[in-house]
Formats: structure tokens, sequence, C-alpha cells
């Protein structure tokens, strides 16, 4: 029977399971080694624990799980990287995050994970060598309660611009306590949920301002649509069902349950909180839907999701050779074996315990089409032409820059002041040239 142990890091719990490998008879006969896996997303943490442990069951290697707290990823890897029980198995962001951790990266082109990938679009390459392995692709939006839209006189379709999402929210607004919810939940800047707005929210002008240059990154960003970045945030906290100068203290959680409870029509977020809104005492399917971030920018009439990865998976090469033989074992099985992959793409009564799945897209050869609505309406938006918006927060220069300019935004709800919001435009614009250089001095 499996061992468990409660690893004192403060962040997350984690569980160790240890006995002797089965699984990948390919390696040596009576191979050993163990897999110790920092996850990234605190919202999959307890399947990731449950997948863990049914694994070291049907195989007996040792599997730890530990999941960061949200916005502290970096910094737990630092930490755990000057360990001397590493991670095995941990992620970068993209190519930004892998310059901080290339140096600790295996090469994984000659592994069955990379086999199974269905582009190498998804890996992070470099001379011929693969240091990273995107493992699950995303979108992000407004997520949008329907049956409260409807309830104000509208539908999705009667939003399809900024210009559209502005008035509708406007409306409710005017209309709040007749309606008895507000338009939006609250952007709340607590480090739980700041990355909605100071990561994902702002991925729309650096969008836009690369497509009209024709480049993928960029030394020093000129802020060419910060007024439409301003434009969407105004909307955002003013109105929600806070007065903006509470944002500082509203988490995720007060977000999440805000629309769960139909508090809100409007929810920015992602298709990793599907599990979190639908399924049993929550909505269905056909209760909420995604819509693009509109900000006034671009062809908004063909504008899709905002869709891409910032989940790579990575091995460290320091790490001994049975453990590293280990580990890539367990993220192959992850993609290949039945019960895994209903595991990473299924939701309701997925996992080997009947809870929820982790409803991923993941983009390897024998992945089964996810259950998520969030994946199939990003799909669907493609398929009718949409184009998605690609995710291009992971060319931001490093997680001061991210910082900085949350604290600027968070100053400019507090009190909307040109002078507050030209420190925003400084957050975004020099802070980018002066972080830029300092990590590519």
């Amino acid at each position: 029977m499996m061992k468990k142990r409660l690893l004192a890091l403060g962040l997350a719990a984690a569980t160790m399971v240890s006995a002797m490998p089965v699984y990948a008879e390919e390696a040596a006969d009576g191979a050993t080694g163990s897999v110790y896996y920092l996850n990234f997303k605190p919202e999959q943490d307890a399947q990731w624990q449950e997948l863990a442990a049914y694994y070291t069951e049907q195989t007996g290697v040792p599997v730890t799980v530990t999941t960061a707290a949200s916005g502290q990823y970096e910094t737990m890897l630092t930490s755990e990287m000057g360990s001397s029980d590493a991670p095995t198995m941990f992620q970068v962001n993209g190519p930004v995050g892998l310059k901080n951790w290339k140096d600790y990266c295996y090469d994984l082109s000659g592994s069955a994970l990379y086999g199974e990938l269905t582009s190498d679009d998804y890996a992070l390459s470099e001379d011929g060598a693969v240091y990273g392995i995107a493992y699950v692709i995303e979108s992000y939006g407004i997520i949008t309660n329907k049956t409260l839209l409807e309830q104000a006189g509208y539908t999705v379709e009667d939003i399809q611009s900024f210009e559209d999402l502005k008035a509708v929210a406007e409306d409710i607004t005017a209309r709040k306590d007749e309606l008895g919810f507000a338009a939006f939940t609250s952007a709340g800047m607590d480090s739980s949920s700041d990355w909605r707005f100071k990561t994902h929210l702002a991925n729309l002008p650096i969008y836009f301002e690369y497509q009209d240059k024709g480049i993928t990154s960029t030394d020093a960003i000129e802020g060419t649509y910060l007024d439409n970045y301003r434009n969407i945030w105004d909307l955002y906290i003013n109105n929600s069902t806070c007065d903006p100068a509470e944002l500082t203290a509203k988490t995720a959680n007060d977000s999440l349950n805000e629309f769960v409870n139909s508090e809100a029509v409007f929810y920015q977020n992602g298709s990793w909180e599907y599990a979190n809104v639908v399924g049993e005492g929550k909505f269905t399917d056909d209760d909420v839907t995604m819509i693009p971030v509109y900000i006034g920018a671009g062809d908004e009439a063909n504008q899709g999701l905002c869709t891409g990865s910032e989940n790579y998976w990575c091995v460290n090469k320091n790490a001994s050779e049975e453990d590293i033989q280990a580990t890539l074992d367990f993220m192959a099985w992850c993609v290949t074996d039945e019960t895994a992959l209903k595991a990473m793409t299924g939701g309701e009564g997925a996992m080997p315990s009947g809870e929820p799945g982790m409803a991923f897209a993941i983009p390897f050869k024998q992945a089964p089409e996810s259950t998520n609505l969030f994946v199939a309406l990003d799909a669907q938006m493609t398929a009718d032409g949409k184009t998605p918006v690609s995710w291009n927060f992971t060319t931001m220069p490093s997680e001061e820059w991210k910082n900085v300019l949350g604290s600027a935004l968070s100053q400019y709800a507090a009190d909307q002041t040109d002078d507050n919001w030209a420190g925003v435009v400084s957050a975004f614009v020099d802070n980018w040239a002066a972080e830029y250089a300092l990590a590519n001095g």
C-alpha cells in the first residue's frame, strides 16, 4: 500500500508513495527511481495528487506532487532547485521562462513524450534540443452566465465588439438594484487573482501591437493600444460587484464565488476554470459560455478566444539517471494510458475516484476530445473562421515587470486620474525596456 507524507512547504500539500517500479519495461527490469513534480496549476492540485497516487498503485514508482500557490511558482521553483531533493519534473512558461532554467533542462528530443506530440509547435526547441513540451493548450476570455444575460434582456449574439460589451455592461450597472446582479465579478488584485489582469488582460495590447509590426517579441514595447487597455480595465472595475478601491483585497475565490452564486454576468478567466463553474451544484453547459476579450482593436467581428500555452513540462537534467528515467516514464504514461488520458481530458467523473477530471485539451496523438465546453467553443470559433488571439504574455520580460504593472493598476483603480494612468503606461512601457535590458544584458 502507498504511504503518504506531507511536505511542510507551507504552499501546498504533496503526496509521496513508494515501492518498486513495474511500468516501462523497455527500461531495464528492476530499475529504480522516483518522480518529484512541482506543479504550476493550483486549480488541478487534487487531480494531480490522485493521479500520482494511482500511478504508484499501478507501478510501484514513488511519485511526489507539490503545488505552488498562485503567483508563487518561480519563487518556489528557485527555492526547490537549490535543495538536495530538487524536482525532477517542473515547468516553464515559454521562451522567457526557459532562459532562466535552460541549464537545468534535460533534452527531450528522444523521449516518448516528444514522440507523442501532434506538432513541433508545442515544443520549446533550440539547436535541435527540446527543452520543454507543452502539456495543455488553453483558452481564456470572458466566461458568461447566459441566464443572467437573458434576464437583463440580451443574448450573446448582442455582444460582438467592445462597444457592444460596454453598452450591455453599463446598462446592467444602471439597473443593478432592479436586476439583483452586477455586470462583472470583482477584478481582484490580490496575488491569487491579479495575474488575470497584469498578465492575461495585458496580453491584448501586446498582441495587437505585435500583429501591427509582424513581430513575436520586442525589447521595447511602444504601448500603441494602452488606451484600449484603459477602456477595458475601466469597464471591468466600474461595473462590478464591488467598489474599485476594494480590489486589492479581493481574491480569485471571491471572483469565482461571485460568478457561481450568480452575482455577476461576466467573469474573465479561462478553460482551466471549467470544473469550478460547471458540475454538480454549479452550472450546466447550457448555462454558460465564453466570449472574446474585446478591447476595441483589430477585426473584432472575426476575433476568437485567447488561445495558447504557458505550461511546458521540463525534466531536471541534474537528477539521477534513475530519477530521470522514472520521470520520463511517468510523463509518457500521462499522455498514453487510458486512465491517465481520461483524467487529463475528462470532466465530471473522469478521475479514478469518480471526482471531476482536469478537462484539458492536450496536444498528444492518443488524446480523446476534451469534454471541456470552453475548449469546444474555441475549436468552433476557429472552425467558423475567427482568429484566436495568441498568448504573447510569455514574452513579458520578467515577473518584476508584471508586479510593477499590477501595483500601478491597483493604484489607478483606487483613484482613476490621468496621472495614475500615466503610472500604468510607465510601468508597461518604460519598465518593459528596463526589465528586458536587465534580463538580456
